[in-house]
């Protein structure tokens, strides 16, 4: 009996125990191996160089939440592959400058599967958005995984005509000569785009994705927003929707406020996929076709490569007059009246809304249908949008009001094509129509008002060419052309004058006057832009990239005369120069 409770018994038993535990072990190694290689027909490793039993474990919960592949037919997910994770991956150095290909041996190896700023696409998230998507879960609710992504932005901003504006710049609101602010420039510092992003995953079943992503930044401002005593803006919603995918049925399904569907996409018509400049101005460039707008939108797949999407979304509308004319103002008499309609067409925004915004009556939301193809040789699409424009009108002579509501739309195109090599791209997109304006960046008029009060739409072609090239992993250069010009909409009042947009009777010849009057209508804006960045910075603790831009614009008005019968055509142009530098904590 003593000898069983001998020091030297109880470590007999414990020496035991601990083989029979360690063969236990080995045996579900064994099988953990052996599903492994079933599930993934990947090499493992075993014997001596064999990962543990928590390495596999993990690998395997890794693979189990890997977001699901395009190339297999998975469903939604962004251009820009997904990165993997595995406790098998050897341990990543500290930090180290110069781009990706710069560090050498396996330092390099691990620096390209780890880093998410992946600047060889021509729109890269990282650039564009926020690359949420190929950043692994930070932690898990339940069944749902959270990412988050984002970055802290600075950019300074040089403009040569004084524009008192952001980091966004207004495009058709550079002035004529006839104003002190024309070729007084300006220069300022920004840090209000900064973003951040969160994305939601969960996979009830294997065919069956939902997520929901939401992304801020500080473009907006409120009351007691200012530059002078401190820098104060305040945060806005840029985006936020709830998407559904079911793979087995090539069904997508959105919900909330996205980038609409008349944007251009790189692949697809999936959220996170479109095909934006990689600008740094918040504005995008002039000629491109985008918005950001709550919407429903439904879509479906052949394979992930034929695509074809309705969007139901509700931007505003713009309204342009040669005069000005408030809602519930009356416009010129035409004919023999003596009076002319009287016209409602907006208001003032409510709870909830900007009271310091005029918001117009829309009668339906925008309706729009696109189809895309994805091949070996580029993406292509093609899509048309309607819209409708109402105003209440009471008539010369009527003593009550009557609705009127009028049709505009139109149709356009896009693509992103390879040129002979993954290096080079060529991106293009192009929509005409009438009451298209709103989709623009330069924010021509969508609509005016005829001789009976009624909102017209205003026509307009509006279309940009893009080269993007990358010489190298960690460089991404480009070159944007663009061009929105819009049409006639006027007719001539009892008093003689033109009225509406277009109009070719107004004395213009102090446009090119100091403290001239100038009422030039826009006729047509074309740009020049050109930039790059780069990823010079990578690490463990977040990446670093600087950009540059610069865009010439010059702005064409509709004709006028000097007061003594000459033709007179107003132009003036702008220069504008970001510098920026963004560091990426997630990536």
């Amino acid at each position: 009996m003593l000898a069983f409770f001998s020091p030297s018994a109880r470590a007999n038993d414990d020496d035991d125990e601990l083989t029979a535990i360690k063969e236990q072990i080995h045996a579900l190694e064994s099988r953990v191996v052996a599903i492994e290689k079933h599930r993934h027909g990947q090499r493992v490793t075993s014997g001596k160089g064999r990962q543990s039993i928590s390495g596999l474990t993990r690998q395997s919960s890794a693979s189990l939440k890997k977001p699901l592949d395009p190339a297999n037919g998975d469903g939604e997910t962004p251009v820009e592959p997904q990165a993997e994770f595995s406790a098998g991956k050897p341990r990543e150095p500290f930090f180290y400058f110069g781009s990706p290909q710069q560090s050498g041996g396996s330092q390099q190896a691990v620096a390209d599967e780890r880093s998410s700023v992946d600047l060889s696409s021509s729109s890269p998230l990282a650039i564009t958005q926020t690359s949420v998507d190929r950043l692994p879960p930070v932690f898990s609710i339940g069944n749902i995984s959270v990412r988050i992504g984002g970055f802290l932005e600075l950019s300074n901003i040089w403009r040569d005509s004084n524009l008192t504006s952001g980091p966004a710049t207004a495009w058709n609101n550079f002035p004529y000569a006839n104003s002190p602010n024309h070729g007084l420039s300006e220069e300022r510092l920004s840090a209000q785009l900064s973003r951040l992003s969160t994305l939601l995953e969960a996979n009830p079943t294997p065919s069956t994705r939902l997520q929901a992503y939401i992304e801020s930044d500080f473009g907006g401002s409120g009351g007691s927003t200012n530059s002078v005593q401190i820098n104060g803006y305040v945060p806005r919603l840029r985006q936020g929707y709830f998407t559904f995918t079911q793979k087995d049925w090539g069904f997508h399904l959105l919900m909330g406020q996205a980038w609409s569907l008349a944007t251009g996409y790189a692949k697809g018509v999936l959220p996170r996929n479109e095909q934006l400049p990689a600008v740094t101005d918040n504005n995008q460039i002039p000629g491109i076709t985008f918005t950001r707008v709550p919407q429903i939108r439904i879509g479906k797949d052949w394979g992930q490569k034929y695509w074809l999407a309705l969007s139901i979304e509700d931007p505003q509308a713009t309204v342009a007059y040669s005069s000005t004319v408030a809602s519930g103002d009356r416009l010129p008499a035409v004919g023999s009246n003596t009076v002319g309609p009287r016209v409602y067409y907006e208001n003032a925004g409510g709870a909830l809304l900007n009271p310091d915004t005029q918001y117009t009556d829309n009668p339906v939301p925008d309706i729009i249908l696109k189809s895309a193809v994805d091949t070996s040789v580029g993406h292509y699409e093609v899509f048309g949008l309607a819209r409708w424009f109402r105003s209440v009108i009471q008539s010369p002579g009527a003593a009550r009001t009557h609705k009127d509501t009028q049709f505009g739309g139109g149709v356009g195109g896009g693509m992103t094509v390879p040129l002979g090599t993954p290096k080079l791209q060529l991106t293009g997109n192009v929509i005409a129509g009438e009451g298209i304006g709103r989709y623009g960046p330069t924010l021509l008029p969508d609509t005016t008002f005829n001789s009976r009060g009624q909102l017209t739409p205003v026509p307009e072609l509006r279309g940009a060419l893009g080269l993007i090239g990358h010489p190298d992993k960690s460089v991404l250069l480009y070159l944007y052309g663009g061009v929105e010009t819009a049409g006639r909409r006027r007719y001539t009042a009892a008093n003689g004058s033109q009225y509406g947009y277009g109009i070719t009777d107004q004395n213009l010849s102090g446009c090119d006057i100091e403290f001239g009057t100038c009422n030039a209508q826009t006729r047509t804006l074309a740009s020049f832009t050109t930039g790059g960045w780069w990823h010079f910075l990578d690490g463990q603790y977040g990446s670093v990239m600087a950009g540059v831009q610069y865009t010439y614009i010059r702005k064409f008005a509709f004709r006028g005369n000097d007061g003594m019968g000459n033709s007179v055509y107003p132009t003036t142009t702008g220069n504008t120069v970001y510098v920026t530098f963004r560091y990426l904590p997630f990536q």
